[in-house]
This record gives C-alpha cells, structure tokens and sequence, in this order.
C-alpha cells in the first residue's frame, strides 16, 4: 500500500513541516530544522512559560505548546503523545479554550488510530469536528473529515470513506485550502489504489501533482512522487517507479524526513524485486528496516519485513527468510491487517515448500487460499460502493446546484447589465494585456537564450581543458614508454639484439609497463568521472584489507628500493564509502610516496579515529615538499610531470584525482610536508556506525 495508509501520515508531517516554518521564522539563524528540532524547541518553550508562575499551564499559549509536541512524537513515541495530549484536553476543558479542546480531541483520535483501535478513534474525530464545527473552524473541518475517512477504510467502509473525503474536498475548495485539497485526493487514490483500480488511482495522482506544483514544496511533490512510484511498480512501469522514487529520495534525505524515507527505501525495494535482482533489493529494504528501528509505524513495517523476506527467499537464504516473514504475519495479526497476513502467508508458503516442510506449507496455503477468497469478495463489493457513492455523491451536488442556479437567475438581469459596462472597458484593456504579455513573452525567451548560450560555452570549455589534459598525459606520459617498449622489440625482432641480451632488458620493460599501467588506471578514473561524473555507491569497506591489497600490489616497486612498508591500521577499521574510489586514493598516495622516498626508507600507514571519520595517515622518509609545490599540489588544472629519487615518471593527474574521489566520498585530503625530511598525506572518510546511514 501507498505511504499514507494510514491515510492521514500526510496531513499529519506536512503540519509539522508549517511547524518547522514557524521555529525557522522565530529563530532565523538555525535555518534547516530536522523533526527532533522541532521536539528540542517547542520543550524548550514549554519549560521557559512553567517558570514564569503557577497560572501559566492554563495559558492558551502553553496549550497549543503541549499539542504540536505531542504531534512531533506521533511515530517516534507513541505515549509520549496520547500524554501530551490528554493534559492539554484536561486544561482547556478547565480554561474553556475550546479551540484546544477541539485540536487535543484531533490529536488522541491519531493515538487510537495507531494502536489500531479504530472505532475509539471515530469517537474522538467525531467530537473533535462537532467542537470545530461550532468555531466555523472549516480546515479544521476538513482535516478531521480527512482522518475520519482513513479510519472508515480501515473499517472495510469504503462508502463512508469516500463521503468523508468528497465532504472534505468540498470544504477545502471554499477555502481555497490548496494543501488539504493536495492531501485529500492523494488520499482518494490511495483508497483506489488499494482495490487494484490503478488508472483511477493514477488521475488521482495527476491532479495532486498539479496541486503540489502551485504549492510549491518539494516535500510535498516528494510524497507524492513516491507513492506514485509504488503504483507504477504495481503497474509494471518500473523504469517511471525508479525515476519517481529516485526523486523522492533525494528530497527526503536532505530534509530528513525518515518515516518516508524508509517507505521510499521499501518502493525501491520492492521495484528491484519484481525486477529479480534480488541482492540490490535486499540492499534497499535493509536501509528501510534501519529507520524503521526508530519509528512506531507497524503498517508500514509489515510489507517491509515480507519484502525481506523475499529478498532473502530469492537469495535462497531460508531460515532467515522464514525469521523476516513469520514477523510480519505476527505484527499483521496484532493490527488486524487482513491483507498483511495474506502476503505473509503466501510467503511462508513458498518457504516452506521449498523447505520440503509440507505440512507447514500446506497450513499457509490454506490460510492464504482463505484470506484471498475473501479479500476478493470484499474487494468486489467495495470497489462496486465507490463508484455507486461517488455517482449518488455527485448526482446530490448536481440537485444543489440546480436548486442554487434558480436561487440566482433573478439577479441575472443586474448582472447582464454590468456585463455590457465591463465589456466596453474590456474592449480597451484587451489589446494592451496581449500586447504586454506577448512583450513578457519575448523578453523570458530571450533570457532563456541568453542562459543557454552561456551554458554551452561553459560546457565547452570545459570539454576543451579536458581534451587539452588528455591529449598531454596521452603524448607526454604514455608516449614515451610505449615508444621505448616498441624500439626494443623492433631491435629484438630484427635480430639486433640476442635473446641473451634481450633478457637484460626485462626488469625495464616491466617497470615500463607496469608504469604504463597505474597512469592508464588513474587516466580512465579521471576521464570517467570528468565526462560522466563520478556516482558513489557507498557500503562497508574494511580499510585494513584495502591497504593490504596494495601493499602487496606495489610491494615489488619498493623491495626495488629497499623500502620497508609499516602497515598500523586494525582489523576492525571499517568505513562508510566507495570501495573502488577508496581504493584508488590509497594506492595512489602509496605510490607517491614509494616514487619519492629514497632508498632504504620508510612508509607507514595508520588510521586514527575521530568522531564520525576515520583519519587515514601516510608518511614517508621522501624528499618532501617546500610552499610553492604544496600550493599547486591538489588543483585539477596541474598537469605537470613529477620525477622520483629514481627518475620514475608520473603524470601529475594522481593526486588531483584523490581529492576529486575523497570528496565524493564527503571526506577531506590534506599534506604536511617538510623538504628534505619526508612528508604525511592525511585524508578522511566516513565511519560505518549502527544508525542509519544515508545512501546515494
């Protein structure tokens, strides 16, 4: 199911966004506020107005203080607001705020609501509309109208669902409420998208998404792209699933917003399922399951735990399969969710089976085979009473309106008249408005192409430098080696010089090559990541068997030296990066170091930890650096030629190709260097840690 079931989630985050808005006005210069922010702030104004004195608790400020805390809990902690919300319900009722005795109402019917205790939570909606209702507090109205239908769908009552939805949606347009109007028909297509009508469901869609784009917020479009990609996927469009997704991801992770993130994360999750690939699914779901560690969501969670249970079916990992799907049937059981418990069951049915274990096998099917039976049912019936509510919805509007037209048609004769005077002045306005607008008109386009005439000639700059670049390394570095390689097996071939001979010239060659090889990795590394951009797929990677790796990879370039390699990072030093780009830094500042250190010297590679990063530390006994080199050392336009203690080239592109993967990485690369005493290049990557972490 899309995110907002429960359909309310997102009315209920997007009033916490309006509070966000509110602490940024209030305390400008924190400008990005995360959802404990908003927790941290508004107790910090409660504790502020309880010691001002012993009447401030029936404040009204304080009231409306204890209510948008215990709505910042809601799916953090649970009790935290069902608590929250009963002082401030006791304290306007002794107050007669009745305003906050209306939202207090709001905010226990979310409590039941979670705790699956749905008929408590109709009761506390309905009294909290009645008290909106009598303050004319109509999008008030209309939100408790809203969270009233999700409750009703819960119940299996679809029809009173849609009739509190159109009511609400009917509200809202008097109100000119553009966001509950968003939420609303989100809602709706929820509600169709859950019986399998998903070209319904998706024109739904279609006009939440024209409504989010006249709001204006990216959280907003991000909601709504991503229970968009969740239908697609159920569709069969899984390139438009992964591109809505994708987008929704991004926005979620910059603000934050970790409830629908992790259901972002499930849709990816469940998008590579379909698609097979079952190790990437895997991948996705387990972020998903790490936020949801954190959150008191149990709807979400159970197609959570049953896609990881068939990621790591498809993986033909059984017994924790079993584990993941076992605890979703279990939580699906305590909701009362009857189509949890189905895909759950047909998913222990494939387990079991596979597992040879008939009888448990058969004992899913069965319950399966039954909650299907009666899922299809109910879902005909219910699919049969939207449509008839909608139709008996819309022909009463149409009464009305009818009865309201013939209200109106003896003022239409006034009005005929004022048409005739605005006409006249129409006549006049008209042919300047489209004479200014088609003036506007020019003007944006020739903006626009002004912009994108810049844009290209920035562009091609830049493919000229990297041309220039490529063509210096490819003459300057690679050239010659190969050139030398060719001359002696022409010498060789024709027979000038003897194989005896030719053997002398193996360790060269191989040097040659060798050399050859490091500059073409480093080439296509940079080349890559300068025509393509370089994408980061970070995951755990132990630094310890990283540096291992091209110890032994450059270990013959040193014994050719003599220098010794001393090798201090632990085990257990474990980071949050790219494998490949990591792996590149570090073999390139260890053959840095190897090129300019002197023979019989000394390179030693430690880590050190230092709150959320690992500090990597390489040193050598080297030549060292003086001022001017460290200045142009790290910047993307040097191209120049280094030479080792030993004449070995280098194409000066390595270590402008290090700060260029650390940074993508969100790390930092820096060096110490002294001349004729050595020098310590220090760069930084993320540790992996037991909290969530975010992924690009």
């Amino acid at each position: 199911m899309p995110k907002n079931t429960p359909y309310l989630v997102s009315y209920i985050y997007r009033s916490i966004f309006y509070l966000l808005i509110t602490l940024w006005v209030v305390f400008p210069t924190h400008a990005a506020f995360n959802q404990q922010d908003i927790r941290d702030s508004l107790s910090y104004k409660l504790k502020s107005l309880e010691k001002l004195g012993k009447n401030v608790p029936q404040n009204q400020q304080y009231v409306n203080l204890l209510i948008e805390l215990g709505t910042a809990y809601r799916f953090v902690k649970l009790d935290s607001l069902y608590e929250l919300s009963n002082r401030a319900l006791s304290l306007s009722k002794t107050a007669k705020y009745t305003l906050g005795e209306c939202r207090a109402l709001g905010n226990i019917g979310d409590y039941f609501s979670d705790k699956g205790e749905t008929e408590k939570s109709i009761r506390y909606y309905q009294q909290s509309f009645l008290l909106a209702d009598s303050l004319n507090k109509k999008k008030i109205k209309a939100g408790i109208l809203n969270d009233l239908g999700a409750q009703y769908s819960y119940l299996g009552n679809y029809a009173e669902a849609l009739k509190s939805y159109l009511r609400g949606i009917d509200i809202a347009r008097g109100t000119k409420d553009k966001l509950m109007l968003s939420i609303i028909n989100e809602n709706i297509a929820s509600l169709y998208a859950s019986q399998k009508e998903y070209e319904e469901a998706l024109d739904f869609y279609k006009e939440v998404e024209a409504l989010n784009e006249e709001i204006g917020n990216e959280m907003y479009m991000a909601e709504t792209f991503s229970n968009i990609a969740w239908l697609y996927s159920h569709m069969g469009h899984q390139e438009k699933a992964m591109e809505k997704v994708n987008l929704s991801i991004k926005i979620f992770e910059k603000h934050e917003i970790y409830d629908w993130l992790a259901f972002a994360y499930g849709v990816k999750g469940e998008i590579y399922l379909t698609q097979k690939k079952y190790k990437w699914a895997l991948h996705w779901f387990e972020q998903s399951n790490l936020l949801h560690k954190n959150l008191e969501d149990d709807r979400s969670r159970i197609d959570l735990l049953n896609g990881l249970a068939n990621a790591y079916f498809g993986l033909g990992e059984n017994d924790i399969s079993t584990q993941y799907a076992l605890e979703g049937f279990r939580v699906s059981k305590k909701i009362k969710s009857l189509e949890g418990r189905r895909d759950c069951a047909e998913t222990l049915y494939k387990i079991y089976k596979n597992r040879n274990d008939f009888e448990k096998a058969l004992h899913y099917l069965e319950i399966f085979q039954t909650l299907s039976d009666s899922l299809y049912k109910d879902e005909n019936k219910k699919t049969l009473t939207l449509l008839k509510t909608k139709l008996n919805y819309d022909k009463q509007k149409t009464e009305l309106i009818s009865e309201n037209e013939r209200a109106l048609a003896k003022q239409r004769n006034y009005i005929n008249i004022a048409l005739i005077f605005l006409l006249l002045v129409l006549g006049v306005s008209i042919p300047l408005y489209f004479n200014h607008k088609k003036l506007r008109r020019l003007n944006k386009e020739l903006q626009k192409n002004t912009s994108s005439l810049k844009d290209r000639e920035a562009e091609l700059n830049a493919i000229n430098k990297t041309k220039d670049k490529l063509f210096s390394i490819i003459g300057h570095d690679l050239r010659g080696p190969i050139g030398a390689l060719q001359g002696i097996l022409k010498l060789f071939s024709s027979g000038e010089i003897v194989k005896e001979d030719f053997s002398e010239f193996i360790p060269k060659l191989k040097s040659d090559v060798d050399h050859i090889l490091f500059t073409l990795n480093n080439l296509l590394s940079w080349g890559y990541a300068q025509l393509n951009g370089t994408v980061s797929r970070p995951k755990m990677v132990s630094l310890n068997k990283l540096v291992e790796s091209n110890i032994n990879l450059l270990s013959e370039m040193a014994k050719n030296k003599s220098i010794k390699i001393i090798h201090r990072i632990p085990e257990n030093t474990l980071a949050y990066a790219d494998k490949n780009q990591i792996d590149v830094v570090i073999r390139n500042l260890i053959s840095n170091s190897i090129k300019f250190t002197h023979e019989n010297g000394l390179i030693t590679i430690e880590a050190e930890e230092e709150n959320y990063h690992w500090k990597i530390r390489v040193r050598d006994t080297g030549i060292g650096m003086d001022e001017k080199t460290l200045e142009v050392l790290f910047a993307e336009n040097s191209n120049r030629t280094t030479y080792g203690t030993n004449d070995e080239k280098g194409t000066g592109l390595g270590l402008s190709l290090c700060k260029e993967m650390v940074a993508k990485n969100k790390g930092e690369i820096w060096v110490e260097s002294t001349p004729k005493k050595g020098s310590t290049f220090f760069f930084t990557i993320p540790k992996v840690t037991k909290t969530y972490q975010k992924a690009s």
